[in-house]
């Protein structure tokens, strides 16, 4: 062991343990010198590697501490991402209590569509053994068609159409009396043709003229009413000729007999010949009165409003005569649609409807004209279009089922809007006049029954007003404060719950 150094020597000197000949091994510290301000100074007991290793470990630490730091801002818990995902706490909504007028409305599709429909299906026979067929189609689909015009011609016959209500159900002949008989007196009166001195509705010699100059005039004869080529009214005017000869040969013979005895006889002779000569007479005028023009049921279709245009035809020249021909749509264009059935109490005659085309943007206003008191539904076959021998319809399409409703324009409907797709919105109701309204989701039933809406002051106290409800229409409807309750303008009314931070709305 080696005594402490003694003055003056080396501070560079290896200490020597006196166990390790080798100066350059793993237990041979050297010992720094103190720098020349630390001359005085004691020295660091502790060797060089240790001070060397423990500012390590500092080091690490402070480093282990950073990322510690760094771990917790971007690692988080099961049970911290669970609490950030959870919804904030819940606030509500409200709303300014207004003044407005309220319309309440009734909004669904329907379609343009004219006053009346006629089917055009008339029961014609061939004539001389044939089997009818049409021969002309003077008009095309949508072609506007007037009184009087001849809407086809089958096997060489015309098919007019005039003004009437009552549909034809039998021809119309000579001494024949009716209603229809006066529905063709007075159409032929607005064409020009007069019944004469023909009592309304008996079908008489002023008639017969007025139906020989109405088919004159569209360039047809008339079928007779005996089709006998006449000769009945001949054999009648041949029997009063006959009588009436008879007659004057008895009256003459009895003038100028001088026996009395004979002019008993003679008598007798002229009387039965003047009753002979009467009868003739009176089945001349039988004859006569059934002879004449007739009108066949084939021949003529009623239409009970103008002006009509053709909506469909499904024949053309050639084709058979079979079931409907052609269907007439006449009168004003209106427009329709069904109603549900809690729509049905809610839509009365007289209201006011907006009648909208998106397509063409049209818009105008019409007034409810009926309502149906019973479901319908809506089946219409597709227009056929005009085809030859063995042209089939369409299939039937099954329309909407409701109660049908219709509405009249103010002004008339473009004819090029006939069977369009249209939006109809219905005023059902109305404030008078400007009223309190609310949103629709303001408003709440209470445990007791009554209706209420809920206040929120300023200091976000919560105060439930009682009130009357009133119409309802564009999200809102209209209120009236009861029992004391206090409601204005501008105050604020909860509508509903919404997450915190969401705002009013």
């Amino acid at each position: 062991m080696r005594s402490a150094e003694a003055p003056g020597a080396d501070p560079y000197e290896d200490v020597d343990t006196g166990t390790d000949t080798d100066t350059d091994t793993d237990t041979d510290i050297a010992m720094e010198p103190l720098d020349p301000p630390y001359a005085g100074t004691a020295p660091d007991p502790r060797p060089r590697r240790v001070r060397l290793s423990i500012g390590a470990l500092a080091v690490g630490a402070v480093l282990l501490a950073g990322a510690g730091v760094f771990a917790g801002t971007v690692i988080k818990s099961p049970a911290q991402v669970a609490a950030e995902a959870a919804p904030p706490p819940a606030d509500v909504l409200t709303a300014p209590v207004e003044r407005r007028v309220l319309h309440e409305t009734v909004v669904l599709r329907g379609t343009v569509a004219a006053g009346q429909t006629v089917q055009v299906a008339p029961v014609v026979s061939g004539g001389e053994g044939g089997t009818p067929v049409v021969t002309k189609t003077p008009f095309a689909v949508g072609a506007a068609v007037r009184p009087g015009q001849v809407l086809l011609e089958i096997s060489g016959r015309p098919l007019f159409v005039l003004p009437g209500r009552l549909p034809v159900y039998r021809d119309l002949r000579p001494g024949a009396t009716g209603d229809d008989v006066a529905q063709l007196q007075t159409a032929l009166a607005g064409l020009g043709y007069g019944r004469g001195g023909d009592p309304e509705g008996t079908y008489g010699a002023g008639t017969k003229a007025a139906v020989e100059g109405f088919y004159a005039a569209a360039g047809y004869d008339p079928r007779p009413a005996v089709d006998d080529g006449g000769a009945g009214v001949d054999a009648a005017t041949a029997a009063v000729t006959a009588a009436e000869r008879a007659a004057e040969d008895a009256a003459d013979t009895l003038a100028g007999s001088e026996d009395e005895a004979r002019k008993k006889d003679l008598r007798k002779a002229r009387d039965r010949a003047a009753e002979d000569l009467a009868d003739a007479r009176a089945a001349l005028g039988k004859v006569l009165a059934a002879a004449g023009p007739m009108v066949p049921a084939g021949e003529v279709v009623f239409v009970e409003r103008f002006p009509a245009r053709v909506a469909s035809t499904a024949v053309r020249p050639g084709s058979p005569v079979s079931g409907t021909l052609m269907t007439l749509s006449s009168g004003r264009l209106l427009a329709q649609g069904y109603l549900l059935d809690h729509q049905k109490g809610m839509v009365r005659p007289g209201q006011k409807v907006r009648v909208v085309d998106e397509v063409a943007g049209t818009e105008l206003t019409a007034e409810v004209a009926t309502v149906a008191s019973t479901p319908t539904s809506a089946d219409a076959a597709g227009p056929g279009a005009a085809g030859g021998e063995g042209q089939e319809d369409a299939a039937p399409a099954k329309g909407p089922t409701g109660y049908l409703f219709t509405a009249v324009p103010d002004r008339e409907i473009p004819p090029a809007l006939a069977g369009q797709d249209v939006r109809l919105t219905i005023e059902a109701a109305s404030t008078d006049g400007e009223a309190l309204v609310v949103p629709v989701t303001a408003v709440s039933a209470g445990a007791d029954g009554r209706t209420l809406v809920t206040v929120v002051t300023e200091d976000g106290r919560r105060t439930p007003v009682e009130v009357r409800t009133g119409t309802l229409g564009d999200g809102y409807v209209e209120v009236v404060p009861l029992a004391g309750g206090r409601l204005k303008e501008g105050a604020e009314v909860v509508t509903g719950v919404a997450a915190a931070g969401e705002g009013t709305g």
